[in-house]
């Protein structure tokens, strides 16, 4: 067989790899790989920008899958998600909590004492990364006050913590969600960000234009409400960079009559250009495994309550 012969047999064979490499379900290629470079895939969880959207009261079966919901099934198709992630207990404020110190802290809707047990912000202060809060219906900048209008306290976790409200500093941290979006226009998003949509938004309650509404249609104003002010976030150059963006979507506690580990089951989706395409894990996780790998997105090496010990979720993340 003659060089000539030999070279293109080498160049075919090269090019049907690469395709069947990019075709293949949890692998992606990197801009570098697609402008011609080596391939580079990155085993780090680290991004910069963790963004983190708290919904509410529903189970795993009533969401993936759900024609009510496209845009999320959208990204739970290109992107991952878990079908074992359970909740930790019933009703919400425990499992916010538990996403935020590792411990349930309280199943008392109506606590407004303050927290002072570790949390994810001690140790982001601690660690030197950025935080903020954004959450829908707060009154204004710093507010760690009680239920106001859409605004519902057990819902913004972070506003508990004894390092926010002893601190004038970190309280200007809690931001009405308006902030979101400016943030994203002037690329000020932080390390750090846990979204709290109101009850209208977050499948809590039917929406104020439908008064009294199915299942269904409270789900698709989720839906339309995750397209209207996420997608932005998912479409941005800043999420879009290598380990640009980690965008987590999850579900604080199923229907009550679910109480299968805790909280019973629930939808979780994860998204990020670091992110396994069309990825699907079986295996079990709670909330303090998010905590733990959010942390470990912002950059974190230390990890309050149970996230410590808790199974990472590195298997979504390309490389690994």
């Amino acid at each position: 067989m003659s060089r000539k012969m030999s070279s293109m047999r080498l160049v075919i064979l090269t090019a049907l790899l690469l395709g069947l490499t990019a075709s293949r379900p949890g692998t992606r290629l990197t801009a570098a790989s697609e402008s011609g470079a080596d391939a580079i895939a990155s085993t780090s969880v680290q991004a910069q920008h963790v963004v983190i959207v708290m919904l509410e009261n529903h189970s795993y079966s009533s969401m993936i899958g759900s024609s009510s919901m496209p845009f999320l099934n959208r990204l739970a198709r290109h992107y991952a998600y878990a079908k074992s992630y359970y909740a930790n207990t019933h009703p919400s404020i425990g499992n916010y909590f538990e996403m935020t110190t590792g411990q349930i802290i309280t199943n008392n809707d109506s606590y407004t004492q303050t927290v002072t047990a570790d949390n994810i912000v001690r140790h982001l202060v601690s660690a030197k990364k950025s935080w903020k809060e954004y959450t829908e219906g707060l009154p204004y900048v710093g507010y760690i006050g009680g239920n106001n209008g859409e605004y519902t306290q057990h819902h913004n976790p972070l506003s508990y913590f004894s390092d926010v409200r002893n601190s004038s500093t970190q309280r200007k941290n809690l931001v009405p969600f308006t902030q979101f979006s400016t943030d994203i226009s002037n690329h000020a998003l932080p390390r750090y960000s846990f979204v709290v949509p109101d009850d209208d938004h977050n499948g809590h309650d039917c929406p104020d234009t439908i008064p009294s509404c199915s299942d269904s249609e409270r789900l698709s104003a989720v839906d339309s409400w995750l397209q209207a002010n996420i997608q932005p976030l998912t479409l941005s150059s800043d999420f879009n960079a290598f380990q640009g963006g980690l965008l987590i979507i999850v579900v604080d506690e199923s229907n009550t009559t679910d109480t299968a580990h805790g909280g019973g089951h629930v939808a979780w989706v994860v998204a990020g250009p670091g992110v396994k395409n069309g990825y699907v894990s079986s295996n079990l996780y709670q909330h303090q495994s998010t905590l733990r790998f959010a942390s470990e997105a912002a950059g974190l090496t230390t990890f309050p309550g149970s996230a410590a010990t808790a199974p990472d979720m590195k298997e979504f993340i390309v490389g690994n």
